[in-house]
């Protein structure tokens, strides 16, 4: 299991576009990926679970990734959120 932790630095959180887009990055990987933000937690592979989560600016998510793959899912979601969000 990797895990990582990501603060949003986009102003408008995670919206629709940017959240599509992750879910398309996350199903390029066979692992399961979930996403975390406080006592809540979503499949990155399912845009409505990504975007229940209302994530803003300032607020930290963490990512993590199990099964196979999961060195390379940890590293492509990290370099994602970080040009995206």
């Amino acid at each position: 299991m990797k895990t990582f932790t990501y603060t949003i630095t986009d102003p408008e959180g995670i919206h629709a576009r940017p959240a599509g887009l992750l879910v398309k990055k996350a199903a390029e990987f066979p692992c399961s990926i979930t996403l975390k933000k406080g006592e809540k937690t979503a499949d990155a592979k399912r845009i409505f679970a990504v975007m229940s989560l209302a994530a803003k600016k300032g607020e930290e998510l963490t990512v993590v990734c199990e099964g196979d793959q999961e060195e390379a899912a940890a590293a492509a979601m990290e370099a994602f959120l970080k040009e995206n969000l």
